[in-house]
């Protein structure tokens, strides 16, 4: 499937060049920063992959054609990504927190996180489930209720998606910026 995917997305470029009649070393600046985006939107839901800052390269990349950014737009689009990185790890922990964790509960949502990416081959679900089970046990070891538990571990859930939903809308946002430049 993503052999397919490669292949049509190749097509899909190609087209593009013939269409706007582009010079061979824009549209390989453009084929990368294609992949960079791609990348990027992937690093969005996998934790391991920095997404935002990913895609942020494919506009650093249009600096080397004729499609450049203004120094301001850049300055303003890496500030951007640099807060949505930092919020992304806040917001987890804020989760745990608000919604009643301690220390426990934060660690072990990040350690729910960790086997939930090591697993992640087992189904891409773990990914969100880690971090829930490993606030559940941490807040576990915190000796709280069971109420108190489950409602530790949707704060984990919580926060772990408002932070995938912050990064995705930065690369959709930066995408944008990058396709707008480029037609």
């Amino acid at each position: 499937k993503f052999n397919h995917f490669m292949r049509r997305l190749f097509y899909y470029s190609c087209y593009i060049f013939f269409l706007l009649n582009l010079k061979v070393e824009i549209y390989v600046l453009i084929l990368i920063g294609c992949l960079l985006l791609i990348l990027g939107l992937i690093g969005c839901v996998l934790p391991v992959i920095p997404g935002p800052p990913i895609a942020f390269l494919s506009l650093l990349l249009l600096q080397f054609s004729s499609h450049a950014f203004s120094i301001n737009v850049l300055i303003l689009v890496f500030s951007l990504t640099v807060l949505v990185t930092f919020a992304d790890y806040w917001l987890q922990i804020y989760g745990v927190k608000k919604f009643g964790g301690k220390k426990k509960a934060a660690l072990g949502s990040f350690f729910g996180l960790l086997i939930g990416l090591f697993f992640f081959y087992l189904t891409p679900l773990l990914i969100i489930i880690g971090p829930f089970i490993g606030a559940y046990i941490g807040a576990l070891f915190e000796k709280k209720s069971s109420i108190e538990t489950l409602k530790i571990a949707t704060g984990s859930l919580v926060g772990f998606l408002g932070g995938t939903i912050i990064k995705i809308c930065t690369c959709i946002f930066i995408a944008i910026l990058f396709f707008k430049k480029i037609y």
